[in-house]
């Protein structure tokens, strides 16, 4: 009990630091400024689309982790959990080194169309897509490892062809696993900083996104980094509340 108190505190403490401490005075203007407005907005957009983009291209990889065994399986997961170890700022230099108008696959893009994805807002939804997609296959992996394939069996068996036994079976079975999934995604892309603002930059409007938007106050203005801090914990706190209460009432 005495571990389990001093591990609840590991938690509690700094939050009740940052609410106890907080110019609350200030909590109101700072979030009806338009910088918190844009830079709420777009870590809300980019976040909900990094984790959207991590659903479509992360469960098929899952599916193939769950159904893949040996040293393939464990290549693939190494390589599949790698961003989750690795420090945000060289998950940034790998994607500038990818993307990057000299990068792999950025160098073609920008001689042959002229697309540059860095310092847009499209390569801070990379970075976060690239830091959190780990948390989702992880969760939907043991999710599909967990399933019981007699049901699975039982569907091919009545006739049902690999899509639908995968559409109509498997995905409602492990959609518990999917939605857990999807949340630690969206609140890991939510709070993603090293990456993005090396491979985005801190482009207000385009790229500074709240934990950006924090790092920068933090430096000139103290309290207004601590507004900004509370206004991201509130909407953080209520959207995995509210998303919890609807799929738990569903499940």
């Amino acid at each position: 009990m005495a571990l389990a108190v001093a591990g609840l505190l590991l938690f509690l403490l700094p939050l009740a630091g940052l609410v106890a401490r907080a110019p609350w005075d200030q909590v109101g203007p700072a979030l009806v400024a338009p910088e918190t407005a844009t830079a709420l907005g777009l870590s809300l957009f980019c976040s909900v689309t990094a984790t959207a983009i991590a659903l479509v291209l992360g469960i098929p990889l899952a599916l193939l982790l769950a159904r893949t065994s040996g040293a393939p399986r464990a290549i693939l997961r190494a390589l599949t959990t790698l961003p989750m170890v690795l420090p945000p700022v060289v998950g940034g230099v790998a994607l500038w080194l990818a993307f990057g108008r000299r990068g792999l696959v950025g160098g073609p893009l920008y001689n042959a169309f002229g697309i540059q994805i860095p310092f847009t807002t499209a390569a801070a939804v990379i970075a976060e897509t690239f830091v959190a997609m780990p948390f989702l296959v992880i969760a939907v992996e043991g999710g599909l490892r967990a399933l019981d394939a007699r049901y699975e069996e039982a569907a091919r068996a009545l006739g049902a062809g690999g899509w639908k036994v995968f559409s109509r079976v498997t995905l409602p079975l492990v959609r518990p696993a999917i939605f857990s999934g999807a949340v630690l995604c969206w609140a890991r892309a939510l709070g993603e900083f090293g990456a993005t603002i090396t491979f985005a930059g801190n482009l207000p409007g385009r790229t500074q996104t709240i934990p950006l938007a924090v790092y920068i106050a933090l430096e000139t203005r103290p309290e207004g980094a601590i507004a900004l801090s509370l206004i991201l914990l509130a909407v953080s706190l209520a959207i995995l509340i509210g998303m919890r209460d609807r799929w738990l009432g569903a499940l």
